[in-house]
């Protein structure tokens, strides 16, 4: 498997973020993608990455964008059924974080979605007291893991 950097608008990147957004819009009610733009991933210290088979068969998609000098959002995290690549494109979020030098990753999904809930709480993200949009917002849940530099 290959993770590495995509420009977000590319063909690829579309296929896997509207699979992301079907997928969410059934199990939500809502694809969560007014949560996220493009340009999220074009500032410094940000990128959007996509997880490839070693015969190029697109697996999965992810994205890190800056909230403070200190802390960054993991978005759009997308892995098809049965590729694997989950546990990969977080790694490789997390190794780009820790690389950017920030402190701390924060996610949010909604507690509805209890299989995204299971998987990053077994990658050791635990609840945090809700950010940004999220205050307030029952149905949402955010999650937090300190990155060691």
């Amino acid at each position: 498997m290959i993770v590495s950097t995509c420009d977000p608008d590319s063909a690829d990147a579309r296929v896997l973020v509207d699979e992301l957004s079907r997928a969410l819009a059934a199990i939500t009610g809502d694809s969560g993608a007014s949560s996220f733009t493009a340009d999220d991933t074009r500032a410094a210290r940000s990128c959007f990455v996509i997880a490839r088979a070693a015969d190029g068969a697109l697996l999965g998609c992810g994205a890190l964008r800056r909230l403070d000098e200190h802390s960054a959002e993991i978005k759009r995290m997308y892995a098809r059924a049965g590729s694997g690549a989950g546990a990969a494109l977080l790694a490789h979020l997390e190794g780009e974080a820790a690389r950017f030098g920030y402190r701390e990753l924060r996610l949010s999904t909604r507690r509805v979605n209890l299989r995204a809930v299971a998987f990053y709480e077994k990658h050791g993200y635990r609840a945090v007291p809700a950010f940004g949009k999220y205050i307030g917002r029952d149905e949402a849940i955010c999650l937090g893991k300190s990155i060691f530099l």
